[in-house]
């Protein structure tokens, strides 16, 4: 898959399969659309074409207004992309300048001018352009003198598979994992680098990576701890995951910390992702690190059981 910063470098292509939007999460509603531009593409021996914007448009128009967290960072979603076999992710910079473009100005200088696009396909309800203005009806009646064809992915369609990232956001905000996984076809996940912590848990037995997440709009589930698997260095690892302030050592900020079954060796700055598979308990206090140590006992146990 190529990316594109902007549409200066974008190559002329002769059948390029297109639909655009900001695809967060790329949860199964998002896939069902790109199933659709690859079996496109290959019957008249095209290329998929996917137009995303960042920053996502909400953070940019209400910035004050919407304490917005996204599913997935800039590069979460390009390496799903990838994964799905998109030929070519154009990344818009979305800007308040760009906001004001018009649906016309859209579709005539981004997908006639630029991507020249063959055949565009859009999720039901999907709108485009300034207030959102540019809707399917306003294509439909349009998209012959343009020059490409049109095809939505039909509401009950979208429907019948009932998901949407808001719904997302909603189940791991409320540590309902498991129809978060079934959102999104795969387990929830959070890439950081491991920062040195107060070594706490390596005292009582439990050593934890303490998990940077760089991007402070990344979604980060709700408190408690959890069964995960962790990659590092290429290996998988299983894994319990505890979110929160640590109130048994009067902890004061919410930390990230993984402890890994079965690891041997140095995690310090290292690249980790971490897949969240299962929830396990809240976050509480105990009466000492002692009662602490007896429940991550439990809870390792269980996380093994889980995985």
């Amino acid at each position: 898959m190529k990316i594109y910063e902007g549409l200066s470098d974008f190559p002329k292509l002769s059948n390029a399969v297109v639909t655009s939007g900001t695809f967060d999460g790329v949860h199964l509603g998002h896939q069902k659309i790109l199933q659709r531009i690859r079996e496109i593409a290959r019957s008249i021996n095209g290329e998929t074409v996917l137009i995303t914007f960042w920053p996502h448009p909400r953070l940019v128009l209400y910035p004050d207004e919407h304490n917005l967290r996204l599913l997935s960072t800039f590069e979460e979603k390009a390496k799903l992309l990838r994964q799905l076999g998109i030929d070519h992710l154009v990344t818009i910079p979305f800007t308040k300048e760009f906001s004001q473009l018009t649906s016309k100005e859209f579709i005539e200088n981004v997908l006639v001018d630029t991507i020249q696009t063959k055949k565009l396909v859009i999720g039901y309800d999907h709108r485009f352009g300034k207030n959102r203005e540019g809707s399917f009806e306003y294509l439909q009646a349009h998209h012959k003198e343009y020059g490409f064809d049109l095809e939505e992915i039909s509401r009950q369609d979208v429907e019948d598979i009932g998901v949407s990232s808001t719904k997302i956001r909603h189940a791991l905000e409320t540590s309902d994992i498991e129809t978060a996984i079934n959102y999104l076809g795969r387990p929830y996940e959070l890439n950081g680098i491991v920062i040195k912590g107060q070594q706490i848990g390596r005292s009582i037995g439990f050593p934890t990576a303490n998990v940077h997440i760089p991007n402070d709009y990344k979604l980060i589930p709700k408190d408690g701890v959890y069964a995960v698997e962790a990659l590092v260095n290429g290996a998988l690892y299983k894994a319990m995951l505890n979110i929160g302030n640590r109130p048994t050592v009067n902890g004061t900020q919410k930390t990230v910390e993984a402890n890994l079954f079965d690891f041997q060796g140095d995690l310090y700055d290292k690249q980790i992702t971490i897949y969240i598979k299962a929830f396990l308990r809240e976050e509480r206090k105990f009466d000492g690190l002692e009662a602490l140590k007896e429940q991550l006992f439990l809870d390792q146990k269980s996380a093994k059981n889980l995985l």
